[in-house]
């Protein structure tokens, strides 16, 4: 899993940067997406935030990204609707 928590002080910034990361994964919080642990599509965002971001942060912009092992992702710990989110449901 890669989860990728993000601040900018720019309304537009901060919307841009959402758009585009709400092609590879979900929203989990406001500012905070969790992304399917690909090579791949790291590569790809941390393309995009070198190219496209990275030279017009301001003091307060940040972008903080954590690549999980499978290994330390079942060591997190879940609450509220957060503890049903990779939980199986079946329909009847």
């Amino acid at each position: 899993m890669i989860i990728v928590a993000y601040d900018f002080s720019s309304n537009k910034r901060r919307q841009k940067f959402s758009k585009f990361l709400s092609q590879y994964g979900e929203r989990i919080q406001y500012s905070v997406f969790r992304i399917k642990n690909s090579q791949r599509l790291l590569d790809i965002i941390i393309t995009e935030v070198e190219n496209e971001y990275k030279s017009k942060f301001k003091k307060t912009d940040n972008i903080l990204i954590f690549q999980i092992c499978s290994k330390c992702e079942k060591n997190i710990l879940r609450y509220g609707s957060a503890s049903y989110e990779d939980k199986d449901v079946i329909y009847f």
